[in-house]
């Protein structure tokens, strides 16, 4: 990711203006100043009347507005830049999350990815709509002012180049320090929010194994540690104001020091010189003080900005995917996993070298212990995880060659639970069609799956509101209606995930009659549980701890490979024929 000053630089005319304003803000300083001492110098040792006066009231009123007219301009070019930059970061990791949604879910907490996208998105707003417009000014006005100081009186131009460096130097230091801290706070503020948001998923579970209160602790410890993170920050942030606080105004007496006994002593400059220097230095040290207090700011922005980085960075196997066309024919594609790998990360679960040929029409049962790698096979036949090894073949080309919409279109995924949304029957099961679908092919899907009946019998038939994650229906009634999307989609290559474990016989009945009409025209491919399932696979694939252990029929595993007989045998009982 480009660091932040670069992304400020690619907002070219917005920092064209912030230096075309800085100029006339910088004009509109001295002019106010000359202003002020013109008239006071006027009023009260020239003794003009206000009439010879009216002139330079009415020009220092103008400069005054343009004064308060460009600061005003320049906070809003800052703001909408600042707008614009966490717009464009909020999309960037949207579009990761939704580009790969099923890495996303399985790397972190969601209460930490949301942390990630609008908390520490939010920091970075200090950087464009603070620090890149005071650092403008003070790249500018400290040097406008210096020139016209060093005009007027050269001892106070020295003094101000001696004092002037103590403030960047502590920026500095601290700003190093805020930086540091600020990705402290950053990391506390994402592990609270994770922690919290799981808590809250999970908070059913919790009281029912009696660790609510375990748990309350947790969250306690989590957000003491975030309030501690915070206060470090402040702490910073109060020692940074008073320290620039205290050097400019030791400098600032420094300057009124040495102009009074030129002034008054030895009576070398005039009373409108020394007024006029004196009036333009504060306005010195204000402008390299601000920058002091931005730089706490923009260093805190800084910090945050490493946190979004890495999540953007953050390593994934993102699926590939090309332009070319993946026609839905007939024929089921066939699907070739060569030597596929899939890692989870560094020292974690991972699927290695598995070679398999799946033919068109074959109905396929990934088999094997719990933990041994048969879900995350099946998210990388689907398109769902992509690869980290190796490559899968469709037709004779990789699947990265064709368009991620050609392959979807060519599958339908059912796993254990599969996700109803909040709405209607008839328009969860509509998701499964395209977006003309008919109210006469729901219907038909729906008696196709055995679930027309149930819908018949509600009051508002298939306009019966359902709940978020499927509230009101039973397990076996939103199988069935996963079951009726993919009949209405009509798939050449269908993925279960076991969606019959669970359910009662009678319901498992009706599923597996409609699943096996699905499967007459489409490849199967299962995560088998069940012996009767897997006697009548043409193809098994055995797998053991992430590696692919044997492939081939019920039969021939059973007598050719001791740990599938052994699995099967513990599994039904003792029956592993």
């Amino acid at each position: 990711m480009s660091s932040l000053k670069e992304i400020a630089f690619t907002q070219k005319k917005s920092m064209l203006f912030l230096l075309m304003s800085t100029v006339v803000t910088g004009a509109a300083i001295i002019a106010q100043a000359y202003l002020i001492v013109m008239i006071v110098d006027g009023v009260f040792l020239q003794g003009a009347s206000f009439q010879e006066i009216l002139p330079a009231l009415g020009g220092l009123l103008l400069v005054l507005l343009a004064r308060t007219a460009f600061s005003y301009m320049n906070g809003r070019k800052g703001i909408q830049m600042a707008a614009k930059v966490k717009a464009d970061f909020r999309k960037r990791i949207l579009a990761k999350y939704s580009r790969n949604p099923m890495q996303a879910s399985l790397r972190g907490q969601s209460g930490q990815k949301v942390s990630v996208m609008m908390d520490a998105v939010d920091e970075i707003d200090n950087y464009f709509s603070q620090y890149i417009p005071q650092m403008i000014q003070t790249s500018f006005i400290p040097l406008l002012v210096l020139v016209v100081v060093f005009t007027q009186h050269v001892n106070t131009g020295l003094i101000m180049i001696i004092t002037a460096p103590f403030i960047p130097i502590f920026m500095v230091i601290i700003g190093m320090k805020t930086k540091q801290k600020s990705e402290e706070q950053m990391d506390e503020l994402a592990a609270f929010s994770g922690r919290f948001l799981d808590t809250l998923q999970g908070l059913t579970t919790l009281k029912l194994f009696g660790r609510a209160k375990q748990q309350k602790e947790a969250i306690e410890k989590s957000s003491l540690g975030f309030r501690d993170a915070t206060m470090e920050i402040l702490k910073v942030a109060f020692t940074s104001s008073f320290m620039l606080e205290l050097i400019s105004m030791l400098s600032i007496g420094l300057v009124a020091l040495e102009l009074a006994i030129q002034l008054i002593i030895y009576e070398s400059i005039s009373f409108f010189t020394a007024f006029f220097v004196l009036v333009l230095v504060p306005e010195f040290y204000t402008s390299l003080k601000e920058l002091g207090s931005t730089f706490h700011n923009g260093r805190s922005s800084m910090g945050a900005a490493k946190k979004v980085a890495d999540e953007l960075e953050a390593t994934s196997q993102a699926v590939s995917w090309g332009s070319e066309s993946l026609n839905k024919e007939a024929t089921p594609p066939s699907i070739d996993l060569r030597e596929t790998g899939y890692s989870y990360g560094e020292d974690q679960f991972a699927l290695t070298n598995i070679d398999a040929q799946i033919r068109p029409y074959d109905a396929i049962a990934i088999v094997g212990r719990t933990g041994s790698g048969k879900t995350t096979l099946l998210h990388l036949i689907a398109g769902l995880i992509g690869p980290s090894a190796g490559d899968i073949v469709i037709n004779g080309r990789s699947r990265a060659d064709y368009k991620e919409r050609e392959w979807f279109d060519q599958l339908s995924y059912i796993s254990q639970h599969p996700y109803i949304f909040s709405g209607t029957i008839a328009e969860n099961i509509a998701i499964g069609g395209n977006a003309d679908v008919s109210r006469s092919d729901v219907e038909q899907a729906a008696e196709k799956a055995g679930i027309a009946a149930m819908i018949q019998s509600l009051e508002d038939g298939y306009d019966t509101p359902v709940g978020e994650a499927g509230r009101g229906l039973s397990g076996g009634e939103q199988q069935r209606l996963a079951i009726a999307r993919a009949f209405l989609k009509n798939p050449s290559v269908i993925l279960f995930d076991e969606p019959t474990t669970g359910l009662d016989l009678q319901t498992e009945r009706i599923l597996q009659t409609s699943i096996n009409e699905l499967s007459e025209n489409a490849t199967v491919i299962t995560v088998a549980h069940r012996l009767h399932t897997i006697k009548n696979a043409d193809q098994i694939l055995f797998l053991e701890n992430g590696e692919l252990i044997a492939t081939g029929t019920h039969v021939a595993l059973i007598n050719s490979v001791a740990e599938y007989r052994a699995m099967v045998t513990v599994q039904q009982g003792g029956l592993a024929e």
